[in-house]
C-alpha cells in the first residue's frame, strides 16, 4: 500500500479544490479574464505594433524583405527562390526559402520556411527536447488532394519581376515583385487579391538569446545582464510568457509569421469560423460598430460563450471568401498555432470628373500565427461555388452522413439511467414525436472512466441499445480525450505503459484536470496512438457497445481545467516532438480522425459509416462527421446568432454544423422553445441538446399548444429528408453548402450580400426565415429575384424583388418555395427515419412563371459505403409543357442493379403541380405512360395559388417515366 506525504496530500486535495471551482463555476457568462486579448498575446500585440509602424510610415516604410533573383528556378509549375530579411542597419539578412506552386486546380500556394531553422542550426534554451523546425506538417492533416502542379503554367521573369500565367486558358496571372517582396494575383487584367501589399510579412527569425554587460555601477553594486533587441522592437515576451499563473518557456524563442492579404474592391469577406458574429465579417480596428481586437483562431472551451465577438470558441478554419458583385475569391492560411486576423475597410474615393462616380472599397486583411510557416493558398473563382469546391479539392468535402445522422437527435446532459432513456424512448412514441437518435453525457460512465457504464444507472447497456433497435433508433455516447489518472483503470495503465500520451517540456506524461479529476491526454498525432484507440471499440473490448451506438467526441481542443486558457500549456510536446503551440488547433481534428478510425473497424467485415460528433476542429474535419457551436444559452439573440455561425461554417467547407436547440445554459420560455425547433429543424445538424442543472426539456413536457407546434417542425424535418439528403450527397462531391447564404446563390444582388437571417436549402429553392425574436408574428423576408414564390404551406404567392412581410403565428415558421423547383418528399408520419426507408415519395412541381421547374433526388442505403460501388438512386426532374420526365443521373457500377432490386416497389403516390394553369380545371386523368391516373384541380383562394393532384400514379421512383398533363 502507498502512502503519501502529508506534502503529497496537501498538493493533492489543493488542485481538488481547484478542479471543483472549474466544474462548478455559476453559468452567468463567459470569463474574459481566462482568455487573452491581443495586447496579453505577445506575438499578437507585436505584429499589430508592426503594422501601425508600417502604417505611421506611409510611403517611407522601409519593407525589408525581397526577393533574390539569382536564387530564383522555375520547374514544372513551382518556382522557387529565397527572400533576404534585412535585419539591421549594416545590410545583414537572413535566409527565407519560398515555394510559389501553381496547381492544376488553378489554385496557387505560397510558402516561406526559414533557412536556419528548417536546417535545424539553431539552439534550443532549457534544454528543450523540442523540434528545431518551424511545423511543417500541417498538410498532412488538412490536405488529402489537389496538389498536383500545372502543366501548362509560364513564367517569364525580368530583373525586378517574375510573372506567371496559369489556371485553364491561362486566365489567371501571378505578379511576383521582388523588391520589395508582393504578389498580384489577377484574374484577366484585374488584380483579385495582393499579398504584403502593405509590406507587413514579418517572419520573426531565430535568435539566440544574447546578453550585454550594463556599464559598472558605482558603489560595487553587481553587473546585470540585460538583453539586447533591435531598435523599436518590444522584446517583453520573446523569451517567456506568463498569463493566468502560468508561464510558456518558449524554447525557440520568437517565432511568429505575418501577412497582410488585401481584396482590392471587395466590400464583404466571410469564413475565418468559429466566430459568433454576422456572416460578413466586421472590421477590427475599433471603428465605430466594430470590434477592438482582431479574430482570434485558437480553439477554447468558451463556457457559455458571448455572441457578437471575434473572440475565439471552439475550432478554427483559416479560410476567408472575398465577394463583390459577380465575383468571389479565397484564400487558405495552412498554420495550426494560435492565429489572429485583422480586418480593415477603406474606401477609395473616385475623382467624380472621370467615369463612374462612386467609390471602391478595398478590404485589408493582416494573418499573424505564433509559429508555423507562411502557408497561404489563393483561390480566384469568380463564382462562391467556383472558390468552395477549390478549397475542398485540397482539404476534403463533407462526410455523406448516415440518414439518421440528419434526422432529430434528442440529448441533455444527461439520461440518468438506462431506465431514463428507455422511458423517454417509449414516450416520444407515444406522442408521436419523430426522433433517431438518443444521447448520454459522462454520466453513464462509471466514475467518468470511459468505455464503462455505471453499474447502477446503467446496468444493462444491451437492452437499452435494443429497446432503440426496434424503432430504429441509435444511441450517442461521449468519449472525451482526457483518460482519468487513477488506479485499477486498465485504459490509462495501456495508456501509460504504451507512451501514448501528451508529454510535458520535460518529457514527462502531462497531468492535467478535467471531469475526472487527474488526468492524462491520447496523443492522437501517434500512429501508434491511433491503433490502440481502434483497438478499445472492438465490441469485444467496449462491452456494452452494439452497431446503434455511434460517439460524441467533447473537450478535444483540449480542454483543460487547470490549464493557461482552460487548455494545454503550449510548450508540451506531442509525437515528433513537436511542441504543443505548433499544432494546437489541429489537436481536436487528430482525436475525431481516431475515432472515426476506430467506428469505422469495430468489427471486421462491418460497412457502416461512422458517426462522431466534434466540438473542436480545423480545417479537414469536415471529412470525419458532425460539429454543433458549443454552449449557448437560452437567450433569443443566441437563437438569431446561431444562423450567421452555420452560414460561415458552410461556407468554409464544414456544411454539417448546428447548434443546441433551446440553448444549452438555462431554461427557455416556451415560446423561444418553440421558435428553436422551428429554427433548428433548418439545421443540418439537429440536435436538442442542454445543462445538466436547466429542467427537462423533451418536447412532450411542454404542453399544448407548444408540444403540438414542435411535433409539426420535426415532422416537416422528417418529411423533407429527401431534400436535406439530397443537398448533403451534393456537398460531398462538390463542397456546395447544404444552406446557402444569399451572396452564394445570387452573386449579383448587391443586396443581398449581407444577409445572415434567411437563406436557401440545397438547390430545391426553398427560401427559410426562422422566427428568432420574441413576440413577433411576422417577418420581413427579402426575395432577391422577379420569380413567383410560394408560401410552403398554403401556396401564398409572392412577387416583385424585394422585401415581402410573411406571416408568421407561433405555429407557423416562414418557408417559401421559388418557382421553377420540383421538391421531392415523404409525408408519411414515422417514429424514425429507418422506418421511412421504403416509404412512397410525393413529389411537388413548383411551376415558374414560364411554366418550368426541375430538381434532382438522390438515396442510397443510408447507411452503407456501398454507394461507391453504385448502390444508389439519382434523378432528375424535369417539367416542361405539360410533361414530367424523371432522368437517371447516376453512374452505373458493381451494385446498382442489386440495390435498384432492393427499390423496385418504392414509388411516388403523388405529385403536386403548385400554380396550375386554369386550363387544366377540366382534366380527370393524365398519361402516365402506357397508363393513367385521375386527377384533381384546386382552385387558388384569394392570393393563393391553385394547384393540381395527380393520385397513386404507380410509377418507381428509381425507373425512367414520363407524366404528361
Amino acid at each position: 500500500m502507498h502512502v503519501s506525504s502529508n506534502l503529497s496530500v496537501q498538493r493533492t486535495a489543493c488542485l481538488v479544490l481547484v478542479a471543483l471551482s472549474c466544474l462548478f463555476t455559476p453559468a452567468i457568462s463567459v470569463k474574459y479574464e481566462n482568455f487573452k486579448t491581443c495586447d496579453q498575446a505577445g506575438f499578437c500585440k507585436r505584429n499589430r505594433q508592426y503594422a501601425d509602424r508600417a502604417v505611421a510610415a506611409g510611403s517611407s516604410w522601409d519593407v525589408p524583405y525581397q526577393i533574390s533573383p539569382d536564387t530564383l528556378s522555375w520547374k514544372n509549375g513551382l518556382l522557387q527562390g529565397t527572400i533576404l530579411k534585412t535585419i539591421n542597419e549594416d545590410g545583414e539578412t537572413v535566409r527565407l526559402p519560398i515555394t510559389i506552386s501553381f496547381l492544376e486546380s488553378g489554385s496557387a500556394r505560397v510558402v516561406i520556411d526559414e533557412e536556419k531553422r528548417q536546417k535545424g542550426e539553431i539552439g534550443l534554451r532549457h534544454n528543450s527536447k523540442a523540434k528545431k523546425q518551424r511545423y511543417n506538417e500541417a498538410e498532412s492533416w488538412a490536405i488529402v488532394g489537389g496538389l498536383a502542379p500545372s502543366t501548362t503554367a509560364t513564367e517569364e521573369r525580368d530583373a525586378k519581376k517574375s510573372v506567371v500565367k496559369y489556371g485553364k486558358d491561362g486566365q489567371f496571372e501571378a505578379v511576383i515583385t521582388f523588391t520589395p517582396f508582393g504578389i498580384d494575383f489577377k484574374r484577366g487584367a484585374i488584380t483579385e487579391v495582393k499579398l504584403n501589399d502593405r509590406g507587413l510579412l514579418n517572419v520573426e527569425h531565430w535568435r539566440p538569446k544574447t546578453d550585454k554587460l550594463e556599464p559598472e555601477k558605482k558603489g560595487g553594486e553587481e553587473e546585470t545582464p540585460v538583453l539586447e533587441v533591435p531598435a523599436q522592437e518590444d522584446e517583453s515576451t520573446w523569451w517567456d510568457e506568463s498569463f493566468g499563473g502560468s508561464t510558456d518557456s518558449k524554447p525557440r524563442g520568437p517565432e511568429s509569421v505575418g501577412l497582410d492579404i488585401t481584396f482590392p474592391g471587395y466590400s464583404h469577406v466571410y469564413g475565418i469560423p468559429e466566430h459568433s458574429g454576422p456572416l460578413s465579417l466586421k472590421e477590427t480596428r475599433a471603428t465605430e460598430g466594430n470590434y477592438q481586437d482582431p479574430y482570434r483562431l485558437y480553439n477554447a472551451d468558451v463556457f457559455e460563450y458571448i455572441i457578437d465577438s471575434p473572440m475565439t470558441l471552439y475550432g478554427a478554419i483559416p479560410f476567408m471568401q472575398a465577394h463583390r458583385k459577380d465575383s468571389t475569391v479565397g484564400v487558405f492560411w495552412l498554420n495550426a498555432a494560435e492565429t489572429w486576423i485583422d480586418v480593415i475597410k477603406e474606401k477609395e474615393a473616385h475623382n467624380p470628373l472621370s467615369l463612374g462616380i462612386g467609390s471602391k472599397t478595398d478590404t485589408k486583411t493582416h494573418w499573424f500565427s505564433e509559429s508555423g510557416l507562411v502557408d497561404v493558398f489563393v483561390f480566384l473563382g469568380p463564382t462562391p461555388k467556383d472558390v468552395t469546391k477549390a478549397y475542398g479539392e485540397l482539404t476534403g468535402y463533407t462526410q455523406l452522413p448516415q440518414e439518421f445522422a440528419i434526422a432529430y437527435h434528442q440529448c441533455r446532459w444527461n439520461y440518468n439511467t438506462d431506465e431514463d432513456v428507455k422511458d423517454v424512448d417509449r414516450k416520444m412514441s407515444k406522442h408521436q414525436i419523430p426522433y433517431d437518435v438518443i444521447w448520454l453525457d459522462i454520466e453513464y460512465t462509471h466514475e467518468k472512466e470511459y468505455f464503462t457504464w455505471d453499474p447502477l444507472n446503467f446496468p444493462n447497456p444491451t437492452g437499452m441499445l435494443a429497446q432503440l433497435d426496434q424503432s430504429e433508433r441509435k444511441l450517442v455516447a461521449i468519449i472525451d480525450p482526457h483518460i482519468k489518472n487513477t488506479n485499477n483503470y486498465h485504459i490509462v495503465d495501456e495508456l501509460k505503459k504504451k507512451g501514448l500520451a501528451v508529454h510535458n517540456k520535460d518529457g514527462n506524461i502531462y497531468e492535467g484536470w478535467c471531469w475526472p479529476g487527474s488526468s492524462h491526454w491520447i496523443d492522437c498525432f501517434n500512429p501508434a496512438a491511433i491503433t490502440w484507440w481502434k483497438s478499445l471499440f472492438q465490441y469485444s473490448a467496449f462491452k456494452g457497445s452494439a452497431d446503434n451506438l455511434f460517439i460524441w467526441n467533447d473537450m478535444n481542443e483540449p480542454s483543460v481545467f487547470n490549464g493557461p486558457e482552460t487548455t494545454m500549456p503550449k510548450d508540451n510536446l506531442h509525437y515528433g516532438d513537436w511542441e504543443h503551440r505548433d499544432v494546437h488547433n489541429i489537436n481536436g481534428m487528430t482525436f475525431h480522425n481516431a475515432t472515426y478510425q476506430a467506428l469505422l473497424s469495430r468489427k471486421k467485415g462491418e460497412h457502416k459509416r461512422p458517426f462522431v460528433l466534434t466540438r473542436s476542429f480545423y480545417s479537414g474535419s469536415q471529412r470525419l462527421g458532425a460539429m454543433w457551436t458549443g454552449d449557448n444559452e437560452a437567450k433569443w439573440d443566441h437563437l438569431a446568432a446561431a444562423f450567421p455561425m452555420i452560414l460561415n461554417l458552410g461556407i468554409a467547407g464544414y456544411p454539417f454544423a448546428g447548434a443546441d436547440v433551446g440553448g444549452f445554459f438555462g431554461n427557455p420560455e416556451k415560446e423561444l422553445l418553440t421558435r428553436w425547433y422551428q429554427a433548428g429543424a433548418f439545421y443540418p445538424f439537429f440536435r436538442g441538446h442542454a445543462h445538466i442543472d436547466t429542467r427537462r426539456r423533451e418536447p412532450y413536457l411542454a404542453g399544448e399548444p407548444y408540444t403540438g407546434i414542435i411535433s409539426r417542425a420535426l415532422r416537416l424535418r422528417y418529411s423533407l429528408l429527401p431534400v436535406w439528403y439530397t443537398a448533403f450527397h451534393i456537398a460531398s462531391v462538390d463542397g456546395t453548402p447544404i444552406i446557402r447564404p444569399h451572396f452564394f446563390e445570387y452573386p449579383s444582388d448587391e443586396t443581398g450580400f449581407a444577409t445572415d437571417d434567411q437563406f436557401f436549402i440545397g438547390s430545391t429553392g426553398l427560401l427559410v426565415h426562422p422566427v428568432v425574436t420574441e413576440g413577433a408574428e411576422s417577418v420581413e423576408m427579402y426575395i432577391p429575384d422577379t420569380e413567383v414564390y410560394y408560401d410552403y404551406f398554403d401556396y401564398k404567392g409572392y412577387e416583385g424583388k424585394g422585401v415581402h412581410t410573411i406571416e408568421a403565428p407561433l405555429d407557423k415558421t416562414p418557408l417559401l418555395m421559388q418557382g421553377g423547383h420540383i421538391i421531392p418528399r415523404k409525408d408519411r408520419p414515422r417514429r424514425s427515419s429507418g422506418l421511412m426507408k421504403f416509404d412512397p415519395y410525393t413529389i411537388v412541381i413548383v411551376l415558374s412563371i414560364a411554366g418550368t421547374a426541375t430538381g434532382e433526388l438522390y438515396v442510397d442505403d443510408g447507411d452503407s459505403f456501398d454507394y461507391e460501388s453504385g448502390a444508389y438512386i439519382h434523378r432528375s426532374f424535369d417539367f416542361e409543357n405539360g410533361v414530367l420526365e424523371s432522368k437517371n443521373i447516376g453512374v452505373k457500377g458493381k451494385l446498382t442493379d442489386k440495390y435498384l432490386k432492393t427499390m423496385k416497389n418504392v414509388g411516388v403516390e403523388k405529385i403536386i403541380v403548385v400554380g396550375a394553369p386554369l386550363e387544366w380545371k377540366e382534366k380527370t386523368t393524365v398519361k402516365v405512360g402506357k397508363t393513367e391516373a385521375s386527377v384533381e384541380y384546386h382552385a387558388g383562394e384569394p392570393d393563393k395559388a391553385p394547384w393540381f393532384l395527380v393520385k397513386k400514379p404507380k410509377i418507381a421512383i428509381g425507373e425512367d417515366w414520363k407524366i404528361e398533363i
